[in-house]
Formats: structure tokens, C-alpha cells, sequence
């Protein structure tokens, strides 16, 4: 009987310890578990942050591109200084550049950047695993290593570049600045020459084009055997305007010689032969200006005119496009674009990144803040199950 009931007392302690275990102990060993193991991640990103992690140098350039005019005087263009000028399109289009492949394989190539980012002495996070890897997640490091920003409000092109020592990190953003003008140069000058080679090709059609209006009128003069239609027609016109003076001059005497004289006076007859001589002349000279058939002299004189027109306007479109040549070419000769610099590369002599003490802070605080939370829905889905 005894036997029984303390059987029966310690089967209702143990149901007691174990519901008490169950409200009281395992949320406080949950709650302590989670804040643990938040305490023992920031340690460890306390240590890596502290200790592991690789010092990594920072260098800086500011810059501006500037359009020189070598023969237009100009200074410096304060526009641009201020940010409002008209070099943001060629801001963009540099960065760019400087952040593309093709810049990244230059770079490899001068820095053997790989091995330097890959170095295995460097902390594993930061670090480049493997000096072979593909140009895809290289040109993805890179970008986390270089960083190329604009200010709109300035107007100016912030370069900045990681290295594991100073002299890589210098050498990148040096590296960039001359890569970058001499490539903005090459784009002027490309686009400058093909607008001249343009300028030629039409300067040469103009020149042909010339030659063979100038060869019509040529062809035109030896095909009519005259060297000016328009001035030998000129000159029919005078001789008829002469000679049709000279009619009506024999006509007023012989008018005056008929009022006293007989008919068949010698004068008279004189006269008649001499106004016959010049109608036929004023006839023949007519004939020769205005014809029937389509060979006459003033249709000759409309061609001539025509051909001559011709000849003239290509003329004028030719040296039209020598100026506009000769302007092209000098526009090619003085426009560059220039890299100028309003902080050269610095030379970086403390180690900014990783900031230790800002990540280690912001780690922790992130940490505890997700171990609240988590402590939250465990305590939500504890009421929900109550």
C-alpha cells in the first residue's frame, strides 16, 4: 500500500518537473541557444573582421574631359568645371570603358592582375580563389575591387581602385586614366577621319562631276565649231541691226529722190539694186540666226547656255566641298579630348578597406537583431500552441 502511493507521489513530481520543463526551462534553453549562437557568429566575424581579413589599399582620381581647340583660343571650359557643360555624355561613356573587358584584359596584362588578386597569402573571403578563372567572374571581381562613380553636381568622374599593397592600387587607377584619354582621343580621331574620308569621296564625285559638265561644253563648241554661240549670235544681232539701218536709211533716199525724179533714174534704179543687196544681206543674216529645222542658232545658244549652267553650278558645289574639306581636315587636327585631371592618383599609405571596426559593428547589431526576431517567432508560435 505504501508502496503504491509514493509510486503514485513520484509519478505526479515527475509529471510536475516535466511541465514545468516544458513552460518554463525549454524556452529559457531556446532563448539562450539563439542568443549563443548570435554571440558566438559575431566572435567569429569579430575575429575574421579583426584579424583574418586582408588590408586593402585604396587609391583615388577625380577627373574631368575637357575638348581642346588648339586653334580656336579657347581656355579652359568652366562650364564643365561647374557641371553644367556638355561632357556628360563623354563622362558615361568613359566609365564605361574603364569598366568593360576589354580595359580589364589591358589591365591583366600590364599588372598581371590575376596573380595579385589570387595571391593565396590574402584572406580566402576577399581573395580571387583561383588565378584561372574564367574571364566572367574575373571581369565580376574586378567590379567589386574597381569603382567608378560620376557627380552630377560636380561633373566630375570619382576613380576609385582596391590593391593588397599601395603600388597596384596606384598603378590601376594610372593605368585607367591613361587607357581612358588615349581612348577618347582614338574615338575623336576615328570619328574625325571618317567624316574626312566621307568629305573626300564627295569631293572627288564633285571633281568628276565637274570634268564631265566642262567635257559637254567642249564636246558642245567642237560639234557646232563654235567657240561661243551666244556671242556669235550676239554679233548677227548687231550686223542685222546695221544692216536693217542701212535699209531704212536707202529707203528714206530713194523716197526723197522719187518726189523729183523719174523712175527709171539711174539714182533710183542705184538705190533699188542697193536696198535688194541689203534685204537679201538682212535675210541671209536672219537665216542664220533663226532657222527652220531645229538649227537655228538661238536653240544652239540655249544649249549652250544650258550646258554652260551646268557646268558653272558643278563648279560651285566643288569648291563648296574643298572648303568644307579643308575645314573637316582641320577639325580633325585640333580637336582632342582630354583627360584632366582634378586629383591625380593618390598613393595610398594607410590600408581604408575593410573598415574593421564599422563592419565588426554593423555585423553584431544585424546579428542580434535577427536573433530577436527569431526569438520572437518562437515565442509567437509557443502562444499559438498554448
Amino acid at each position: 500500500m505504501m508502496q503504491r502511493l509514493f509510486q503514485s507521489r513520484y509519478a505526479q513530481a515527475a509529471l510536475r518537473l516535466a511541465s514545468w520543463g516544458q513552460e518554463w526551462l525549454m524556452p529559457v534553453l531556446l532563448r539562450r541557444r539563439i542568443f549563443g549562437a548570435a554571440l558566438v557568429v559575431s566572435f567569429l566575424a569579430a575575429f575574421y573582421w579583426g584579424l583574418i581579413a586582408s588590408d586593402r589599399y585604396v587609391s583615388e582620381a577625380h577627373i574631368i574631359i575637357q575638348q581642346t581647340d588648339l586653334s580656336g583660343g579657347q581656355g579652359v571650359d568652366f562650364g564643365s568645371l561647374l557641371g553644367t557643360g556638355g561632357n556628360h555624355a563623354d563622362q558615361m561613356l568613359l566609365r564605361d570603358h574603364l569598366l568593360s573587358v576589354d580595359m580589364l584584359k589591358k589591365l591583366d596584362a600590364k599588372l598581371n592582375l590575376r596573380a595579385h588578386y589570387s595571391d593565396w597569402h590574402r584572406d580566402p573571403l576577399s581573395r580571387m580563389w583561383f588565378k584561372d578563372t574564367p574571364i566572367e567572374l574575373f571581369h565580376r571581381y574586378f567590379l567589386s575591387m574597381v569603382n567608378i562613380e560620376f557627380d552630377d553636381y560636380a561633373g566630375v568622374l570619382v576613380i576609385k581602385a582596391q590593391g593588397y599593397d599601395p603600388k597596384t592600387a596606384h598603378a590601376i587607377v594610372t593605368t585607367l586614366l591613361e587607357e581612358g584619354e588615349g581612348y577618347m582621343n582614338s574615338l575623336a580621331h576615328n570619328l574625325a577621319q571618317n567624316q574626312v574620308a566621307f568629305l573626300e569621296k564627295q569631293t572627288e564625285k564633285m571633281g568628276e562631276r565637274v570634268i564631265q559638265a566642262r567635257q559637254a561644253v567642249l564636246n558642245f563648241q567642237n560639234r557646232k565649231g563654235l567657240a561661243s554661240p551666244q556671242s556669235t549670235a550676239e554679233n548677227l544681232a548687231a550686223i542685222i541691226n546695221r544692216l536693217e539701218g542701212q535699209l531704212t536709211d536707202l529707203r528714206t533716199r530713194r523716197a526723197v529722190m522719187q518726189s523729183y525724179l523719174m523712175p527709171n533714174n539711174t539714182n533710183i534704179v542705184e538705190l533699188n539694186q542697193q536696198i535688194s543687196a541689203v534685204e537679201k544681206q538682212i535675210s541671209r543674216e536672219q537665216k542664220r540666226l533663226v532657222s527652220p529645222g531645229g538649227k537655228m542658232l538661238n536653240s544652239a545658244v540655249e544649249e549652250y547656255q544650258r550646258l554652260q549652267m551646268n557646268a558653272e553650278f558643278a563648279q560651285d558645289i566643288y569648291k563648296t566641298a574643298l572648303v568644307a574639306l579643308e575645314q573637316g581636315r582641320i577639325e580633325a587636327s585640333r580637336t582632342l579630348k582630354k583627360v584632366s585631371m582634378l586629383q591625380a592618383p593618390t598613393e595610398p599609405q594607410y590600408p581604408l578597406e575593410p573598415r574593421r571596426v564599422y563592419n565588426i559593428i554593423v555585423f553584431i547589431l544585424v546579428t542580434l537583431l535577427l536573433a530577436g526576431v527569431v526569438h520572437l517567432l518562437a515565442a509567437i508560435i509557443r502562444d499559438h500552441k498554448d
